[in-house]
């Protein structure tokens, strides 16, 4: 190999949590090369929604507005409805904001929907492209598509952990980068391999991680779950179909879902004019890798209600049905997360949004150990906090699942007959129900906690019960902060430091200067944030509260006294 790259962490992977994690890294300026063998960004659209939450993280990168303006057009109603066929009779329909409308609405919000953030409909392709914009302006990061990690070996885990003498190892990851770009005319070009030295390495490879193969971790949980719907082989196709609004009668939405006995289809329009991302169930598993265009066009057909113009772009299969979480997510100096460390059933939208919160949880501890300002064993956390908010969200999708996928469709459900009436009615019960379960998750979006971490200061209270279509905020530690909108028209949450926060709240003076002086101590960017409001101090229960770099409340209290306590435990100083 003609050349060698040293840098502080090696990511394989450039999809969601590949490329947030370049961005958490990048803005702390610790050295990343971030490989994948793709050419480019996706192409296909994948995950089809961002939630609240993960909008709140792009906020707090400065890319949230550039992210909404992406997707469907500003206006473009992004609603969610079920009919008998796409352009057939509507059976219930979940109307939301416009992602032009959204900013004013959100403000508008309290209660379980009290966020700096609304969701937004935006194609995995789309942002996708933003992350690596964004992670290319470090000069710290290199972004490397068009390469692939081969090989790697890490020498930390060789380390006899009973040894008396143990050896520091600088750079303990060594591994090889490939060239994955094909060339027929230049051999050579296929076969240029560099060395690399890290720190650390992410497994951030997707659900046939090689990393976590070799690294010997296998799934928990389950799979193989078999219903009417969302369950078995799929059929994805993404397409052109110019005619698809113009043929349809029915309001325009965001996402179609179509319910009838003949078959089980979905389809989520990508940009708003005339590309989307259509998925029907299979109930032959095998038949189904043998399915061509042709097949796919008439499918399509069927799942419209009539036969229109389409335009296939891509088409693959790939299998509904799994709630597997890895069982660890860390092995010495190599890290797992995104589909490398999660597969869910993309019922509720959950598993890229879970990717990008593994990498804001990850990406300030690394940072904080590179830099020297944490012990190593603060990265142990990572997994422990984690761990368990995949399972739980691996369960919510599940849920979610089970209550769309096992509805059958009644045999009358488009018969134009009393029995017809009767068994439309029942079904648009039952689905604007189910609409409001699957996609109304407040709960599943901002009640995620930390609740057994080492690295959060318990103040003896408990959280509300976990919910999934309620939220009652909470600065209860290992949580999100509750929000809050200020005088100025600006989110609390804008106020809140890059790095470590302590919001001072209420007009009592509460003494946090020792705060500052042992921030100082352990080289802590610590930033104090006053608020005189009565309200929030109300809120939050507290007139001190420290703030992780994640927006996750570490501790709350009224007195600074055990200061150098909590922030040795909160940051594993």
């Amino acid at each position: 190999m003609a050349s060698t790259i040293e840098t502080d962490v090696l990511i394989a992977g450039g999809g969601p949590f590949g490329l947030m994690l370049a961005n958490e890294l990048g803005s702390r300026n610790i050295r990343c090369l971030l490989v994948d063998p793709k050419p480019s960004t996706a192409f296909n659209p994948q995950a089809n929604a961002t939630q609240a939450r993960t909008m709140e993280h792009f906020r707090r990168m400065g890319f949230a507005n550039e992210i909404r303006a992406q997707g469907l057009p500003p206006h473009h109603p992004t609603d969610i409805a079920y009919l008998t066929r796409f352009s057939g009779t509507e059976l219930a329909r979940l109307r939301l904001p416009t992602a032009a409308a959204a900013p004013q609405a959100i403000k508008a919000m309290s209660g379980s929907w009290s966020a700096a953030e609304l969701p937004h409909r935006v194609s995995q392709k789309f942002v996708e492209v933003s992350l690596r914009k964004h992670a290319e302006k470090f000069a710290s990061n290199e972004i490397r598509y068009g390469w692939k990690l081969e090989s790697f070996c890490d020498s930390s885990s060789s380390v006899n952990p009973n040894s008396l003498v143990q050896t520091s190892v600088s750079k303990p990851i060594q591994a090889v980068i490939e060239r994955a770009t094909e060339s027929a005319q230049n051999p050579a070009l296929q076969s240029e391999k560099i060395q690399v030295n890290a720190q650390y390495l992410i497994g951030a490879d997707g659900a046939r991680s090689l990393i976590r193969h070799q690294l010997g971790i296998a799934w928990g949980g389950a799979t193989g779950f078999k219903r009417n719907f969302m369950g078995g082989k799929m059929l994805a196709v993404y397409l052109k179909a110019p005619q698809f609004y113009e043929l349809n009668q029915n309001d325009r939405a965001w996402m179609y879902v179509a319910v009838n006995p003949e078959l089980r289809a979905f389809i989520m329009s990508v940009d708003g004019e005339n590309e989307f991302a259509f998925h029907v169930q299979m109930s032959d598993d095998a038949a189904t890798e043998a399915l061509t265009a042709e097949d796919a066009k008439r499918l399509f057909a069927l799942a419209y209600g009539q036969a229109i113009d389409i335009e296939i772009l891509s088409m693959a299969t790939w299998l509904a049905g799994h709630a597997l979480v890895a069982e660890s997510f860390q092995k010495g100096h190599v890290f797992l997360g995104g589909d490398a460390v999660h597969l869910f059933t993309p019922t509720g939208g959950l598993g890229y949004n879970t990717a990008v919160e593994d990498a804001v949880n990850l990406g300030w501890k690394l940072a904080a150990v590179i830099n020297g300002q944490a012990q190593p064993q603060l990265l142990d956390s990572y997994e422990l906090e984690r761990k368990p908010l995949a399972i739980r969200n691996t369960s919510y999708a599940r849920q979610f699942a089970d209550s769309i996928g096992l509805f059958d469709a009644d045999p009358a459900l488009e018969a134009a007959t009393t029995e017809g009436d009767h068994a439309r009615s029942v079904a648009a019960d039952y689905l604007n129900g189910h609409v409001r379960r699957e996609f109304n998750i407040p709960g599943v979006t901002f009640g995620g906690r930390y609740k057994q971490s080492p690295i959060i200061v318990s103040d003896g209270t408990h959280a509300p019960e976990d919910a999934a279509n309620t939220y009652t905020p909470s600065a209860c530690p290992g949580g999100r902060p509750p929000h809050a909108w200020m005088a100025d028209g600006s989110s609390l949450f804008d106020s809140f430091n890059f790095e470590w926060t302590l919001l001072v709240l209420g007009e009592a003076s509460a003494n946090f200067s020792v705060f500052c002086e042992v921030a100082a101590k352990y080289q802590l960017d610590l930033k104090v944030v006053r608020h005189s409001s009565n309200e929030l101090a109300q809120l939050y229960e507290a007139t001190l509260i420290l703030i992780r770099p994640d927006q996750m409340v570490a501790w709350r209290g009224n007195n600074g006294a055990q200061a150098e306590v909590i922030l040795k435990q909160a940051s594993g100083a």
